[in-house]
């Protein structure tokens, strides 16, 4: 790791977390340069929902490249980008009774984020947009002024405009219902909250803690949207490609969003792949008028056609994520339960977050279960929230024995503590 650290900028975050060179990888399974064997919770921050180097869908990679096909084409039109098209169309979008336009971006979620608040701005004439509290959108300069935390916001260096925040569902406890706030707030002339361009809003906050928001509450804010004049738009980053259960993580809801943003495990590979999906009269770009060199990459659109072909043609994939999650959750409430009411477990499907309400818990459990052979990163406020994201194509097997590095993990960190549960619990009282 020295030549890492002599060459690398100081930037580099995971390799501080899990200091290993890691060669190799597949399925759920990831193998360092010396040959330790760790289970992967992480999942390339949720862009491996089908898991590393699944072989089904690098079969339709390596079949491309041999192909000569093409790979990067800008924007132009290619057979690869019209059968995703028509792919994701029939089977995704049909099948929900949703209809929208595909808009390439570049190859980020925070791209894409930037184009959909960029167009909201356009469509509306308006500037503010309204985004919550412990929400992440991306790190670019529009996408982290729509993001709540600090630390983030503090290392852009310059002003951070264009977005007022309001309270997320539950953030004041299950007595206030913070939809009421908002429409509140956004039909009081004296508010001091301008009308805004579009609401921007997560079904379930990854990178905020794993918080989830209700199917009344979201409703409710696809009304108030509706209501003032704002689109109403969705980011399905992390939370998409089936990582709740169902394809997008609003379909419990149900909901239309006017923009639905998606990236991270789009493609079904690792490779970069953002879009927006846009309804027909909220599709006001000019020709041109929003570029990337890297938007629609072929390869990208390749995998993302297999995933879609190989996982998404019934409902038998979507309910096996289901069952895996509710099994998740229960062993987690279960470990949760051995230290009385000290911590909380919430999520849905197979993303799910651990809350250890203290920083110290969460740190000493995810590095003692990475030296036992488990990758588990940690999020929310002062990162005090332990977050699984394992692969959707996980077997039981691997599930349980990384529950159980972690169950070790954890009363390994509390007893290293000095008990700091109870500490938490004196809190709580």
């Amino acid at each position: 790791m020295q030549a890492f650290e002599t060459l690398e900028s100081n930037v580099r975050s995971y390799p501080r977390s899990f200091p290993a060179v890691f060669s190799r990888a597949r399925g759920s399974i990831m193998l360092t340069d010396d040959g330790r064997k760790v289970i992967d919770f992480l999942s390339g921050a949720g862009a491996l929902n089908y898991g590393h180097n699944n072989h089904q869908i690098r079969a339709a990679i390596t079949e491309y490249l041999a192909s000569d096909a093409v790979v990067h084409g800008l924007d132009m039109a290619t057979p690869a980008k019209l059968k995703f098209m028509k792919t994701f169309s029939s089977v995704i979008l049909r099948e929900r009774g949703l209809q929208y336009r595909f808009q390439f971006t570049g190859p980020t979620g925070a791209n894409a984020i930037e184009a959909a608040l960029k167009l909201s701005r356009k469509v509306t004439g308006r500037q503010n947009i309204i985004s919550f509290t412990n929400g992440y959108h991306g790190m670019s300069l529009g996408a982290i002024a729509a993001s709540g935390n600090r630390f983030y916001r503090k290392a852009s260096s310059v002003s951070l405009s264009g977005v007022t925040f309001v309270p997320y569902d539950g953030y004041f406890g299950p007595a206030v219902d913070t939809a009421d706030y908002l429409r509140k707030v956004l039909m009081d002339e004296s508010s001091g909250i301008d009308c805004p361009a579009a609401i921007l809003v997560e079904a379930v906050q990854g990178e905020g803690g794993i918080n989830v928001a209700s199917k009344q509450w979201l409703q409710s804010v696809q009304a108030i949207a509706k209501d003032v004049g704002a689109l109403f738009i969705v980011d399905d980053i992390q939370m998409g490609c089936g990582r709740t259960g169902d394809f997008f993580s609003f379909e419990f809801a149900p909901l239309s969003p006017d923009i639905v943003v998606l990236s991270k495990s789009l493609s079904g590979y690792g490779l970069p792949l953002s879009m927006l999906l846009i309804k027909e009269e909220f599709d006001a770009w000019r020709p041109g008028e929003h570029t990337g060199t890297f938007r629609g990459n072929n390869l990208a659109l390749v995998s993302a056609t297999a995933a879609i072909d190989i996982y998404w043609r019934s409902r038998t994939f979507s309910q096996g994520v289901q069952r895996m999650g509710e099994l998740m959750q229960g062993r987690l409430r279960a470990i949760a339960s051995e230290y009385g009411n000290a911590f909380a477990v919430r999520g849905r499907g197979m993303a799910l977050g651990f809350d250890c309400q203290m920083t110290e818990i969460a740190e000493a459990t995810t590095r003692k279960a990475f030296e036992k052979g488990l990758i588990v990163e940690r999020c929310g406020p002062v990162d005090r929230v332990i977050k699984f994201l394992p692969a959707l194509t996980i077997d039981s097997e691997t599930l349980n024995q990384g529950l159980e590095i972690f169950e070790k993990s954890l009363a390994e960190a509390d007893q290293a503590g000095s008990n700091l549960t109870s500490a938490v619990l004196s809190h709580s009282k």
